[in-house]
């Protein structure tokens, strides 16, 4: 059994703490997967949500100290509890204060999944790589051996998105070419994502790796069949056929066209 049919048989509730530009797109995106989400960020309850939720998705975009105290006591919560934690920097590197809170995290909570771009994910490490807003700017340097020397130092997984995606746990890698270039002019994409790796790691915690890269080729098949149906309608269509996608993308579609390649060194 894949870990997308695992995942809709088990309905797994996910804790997002994300933020504020993209928490309807994320919640109705893990709804149409078949998960179950709960967007809840109150410095009161974090902890507590820990005890019933199957994963959780940190993501930083709309930051404050209230955010950042609410994913430090959450993530201690799901530690405790080996809940999977995916975590997303997003804009580390745009600011000093996004950088040093990005690397405050990762410090401080025991992640499972690291995700962003490669701007993202250099400057977590301490790594320069020019950025622009929240988005990676073309930078110079090997995106594989970031990746590895990312997953390496910090311990984790680490996702970094582009035109291929490259996942590895810093030893064995994989590059994952699905996906389609609509996806950037839909604000929350990336963020959606990492809130679907983490109901992949809900059934998929022992064998992470491998669900992490599924996870990543189903976004991408899901986003390729929306771009047929729609994109010369532009991304307005895309995202809602985008979101029909996530519900209806079988198994069987995943293995006929998922496009992953083990990286050997």
């Amino acid at each position: 059994m894949t870990f997308l049919q695992k995942l809709r048989n088990k309905n797994p509730l996910v804790h997002n703490i994300t933020n504020a530009v993209v928490t309807n797109f994320t919640a109705n995106g893990l709804l149409a997967l078949g998960a179950s989400p709960f967007m809840a960020d109150g410095i009161e309850e974090v902890a507590d949500i820990a005890t019933i939720a199957d994963a959780a998705l940190f993501n930083m975009g709309t930051l404050n100290e209230s955010i950042v105290n609410s994913i430090l006591i959450a993530g201690k919560s799901s530690n405790e509890r080996n809940v999977p934690i995916v975590f997303d920097p997003v804009g580390a590197g745009a600011t000093s204060y996004r950088t040093a809170i990005a690397q405050l995290i990762t410090q401080e909570i025991k992640l499972t999944v690291l995700r962003g771009n490669v701007a993202e994910v250099a400057h977590v490490i301490g790594e320069n790589w020019s950025i622009k807003g929240v988005d990676a700017g073309a930078g110079e340097g090997n995106v594989i051996q970031l990746a590895q020397k990312a997953s390496q130092t910090l311990g984790c997984i680490v996702v970094i998105t582009g035109a291929d995606d490259v996942i590895t746990d810093g030893h064995t890698t994989y590059l994952v070419s699905n996906g389609h270039p609509i996806m950037t002019k839909v604000t929350g994409c990336g963020c959606l994502l990492g809130s679907v790796i983490a109901a992949f790691l809900s059934v998929g915690q022992q064998q992470a790796l491998e669900s992490v890269t599924e996870a990543v080729a189903f976004y991408g098949i899901a986003a390729e069949i929306a771009a047929e149906k729609t994109v010369a309608q532009g991304p307005g269509s895309f995202q809602i056929e985008f979101l029909n996608q996530l519900a209806l993308v079988t198994p069987e579609v995943v293995q006929q066209r998922s496009n992953i390649h083990k990286v050997t060194s």
